[in-house]
């Protein structure tokens, strides 16, 4: 009987956060189909009052300006993501393979430009892009959004390669294979849960990042939805209904990418997380 009732304190203490961490969502939901004239009631309320879906139709049929934003994130997002996989792939097979002197710096550093806030590189990035001509530039964003996703790869997905023993080469050698194929047909398919990690994390850094897009961007061509946001606050005051709308569109993918890959980010992130 004990079991049992520390079973449904444990699912009633559960349910109870997961109220908490979801209210805010639910409410970014409720304003968005909340007319304006309901929006600023005192006391609020819980549940919306003559819901009405007219920020949605006002925001992606009428004015269709939100959705090349929509389009410009998803090309960052998927830039950033591809970019990363790329360069930190082989790089944290390296660093997990291969005798390097200076290793432990090297992962130091990685570590340090990691927790760097992206603030502090936003001006020396727009002084470095605005040289070459990467300002109001795709690849520019991208660039700039590998200073976190990058270093995070790297470090992500260094323990899956110490994970895996050190004979599956030799053996895939001894089979016929050169280095280049044992790497592409044995050991990246066994690191494939971290790749899916890193891959859906990269993905949000670029989907979610204002600070670059705001310093590096001075028009709409190439800005992403998080600054298609900022149209809605004004200096006389904010349209919560249209920013909320255009907000929970914003917040679909993401819902729709860790709902779909739960399995595979929580294994993953669990599959590396071994001690080195």
């Amino acid at each position: 009987m004990t079991s049992k009732w520390k079973a449904a304190g444990a699912t009633s203490f559960a349910t109870l956060l997961m109220i908490v961490f979801l209210f805010p969502v639910y409410w970014m939901v409720k304003t968005s189909i909340t007319p304006i004239t309901e929006l600023y009631h005192n006391p609020p309320h819980l549940f919306p009052v003559k819901a009405t879906f007219e920020s949605y139709i006002n925001n992606f049929v009428r004015n269709q300006d939100m959705l090349g934003y929509i389009g410009n994130s998803v090309i960052i997002s998927v830039g950033t993501m591809l970019l990363t996989i790329v360069l930190a792939v082989p790089a944290a097979y390296a660093l997990s393979r291969l005798k390097i002197k200076g290793k432990s710096i090297i992962m130091i550093l990685l570590l340090s430009i990691q927790m760097l806030p992206g603030i502090m590189m936003a001006m020396p990035l727009y002084i470095m892009f605005s040289k070459v001509g990467l300002i109001d530039n795709f690849i520019g964003l991208i660039f700039a959004n590998l200073i976190h996703a990058l270093p995070f790869a790297v470090i992500t997905l260094r323990p899956f390669f110490l994970s895996l023993p050190g004979g599956l080469e030799e053996a895939a050698m001894i089979d016929g294979c050169n280095k280049f194929t044992s790497f592409t047909k044995i050991i990246l398919p066994l690191v494939t849960p971290g790749l899916l990690t890193v891959s859906v994390f990269c993905f949000l850094f670029g989907w979610g990042d204002f600070i670059f897009a705001l310093t590096l961007t001075s028009g709409d061509a190439v800005r992403p939805l998080t600054l298609g946001l900022y149209r809605f606050i004004g200096q006389y005051g904010t349209e919560w209904n249209n920013l909320m709308a255009v907000a929970t569109l914003a917040a679909l993918p993401i819902i729709i990418i860790f709902v779909s890959m739960q399995k595979y980010v929580v294994g993953g992130i669990t599959a590396g997380s071994m001690k080195d």
